[in-house]
């Protein structure tokens, strides 16, 4: 069942979307954030400091920049780049080339239906992926599945600050702002006003914990960043 106000066929839609907006998409998160988008990033990288060597899988992988960081914190693995969308992927591919960047090797994959064995990876990460699946449980399921026993899922998601004054702020700027400067930026202000609308849709950070708890994960816990606007959530395989 689709829920209220989401694409009918959300899979399909956010792929487009992503593949319209990818040549703009660093800029936009970068005007969006004030910059802090890489700080968040990097933050997720440190966390798997605690996981067992071994590769690691970057789910939705954008053009790359949570890849890059994990890289930096994980110099010794490689971490594959996986994303739908083939404008992303394109994107990534130009950035990693342009780095030199030879041990993040990408691959089109949906994150409902990983093309991996069970066990495969020391740790999955996502970055701004989860309120986009057309089936949450499933996609963390599919994280959970290809992460080896002990290894960790680690996700970075937008959420509504929920603290009296500051969130009607954010809520202002993330709805008439954004998708404002989407429009003049990006050239797509349907793609900006998404953004917020998918916001608003999300489980809150809590529900998040617990849905990940009863797809069994274990330890699992979370911090906000960002005022309130970003959570980071762990856990174990």
């Amino acid at each position: 069942m689709v829920a209220p106000g989401e694409p009918a066929n959300k899979s399909e839609y956010v792929r487009t979307m992503f593949t319209r907006i990818a040549h703009r998409y660093d800029l936009m998160n970068a005007l969006m954030t004030g910059g802090r988008h890489h700080a968040w990033r990097r933050m997720t990288a440190d966390t798997l400091r605690a996981a067992p060597a071994g590769p690691v899988l970057d789910l939705a992988t954008g053009t790359g920049d949570l890849a890059l960081a994990i890289r930096r914190a994980r110099p010794a693995d490689t971490v594959v780049g996986a994303d739908f969308s083939e404008g992303m992927l394109r994107e990534a591919a130009a950035k990693l080339g342009r780095r030199g960047e030879r041990r993040v090797p990408l691959v089109a994959a949906d994150a409902l239906a990983l093309p991996f064995r069970d066990r495969t990876f020391a740790a999955v990460t996502s970055a701004f992926l989860l309120r986009n699946l057309a089936d949450l449980s499933r996609g963390i399921a599919e994280m959970r599945r290809v992460t080896k026993p002990g290894g960790l899922v680690v996700t970075l998601e937008i959420t509504r600050p929920r603290i009296p004054g500051w969130d009607g702020l954010f809520g202002f700027y993330f709805h008439r702002i954004v998708p404002a400067v989407g429009s003049v930026v990006a050239g797509d202000r349907a793609a900006y006003a998404y953004l917020p609308d998918s916001v608003d849709r999300f489980v809150s950070p809590q529900g998040l914990a617990d849905l990940m708890r009863r797809t069994g994960l274990g330890d699992v816990h979370y911090r906000r960043l960002g005022l309130g606007t970003i959570a980071l959530h762990v856990g174990v395989a």
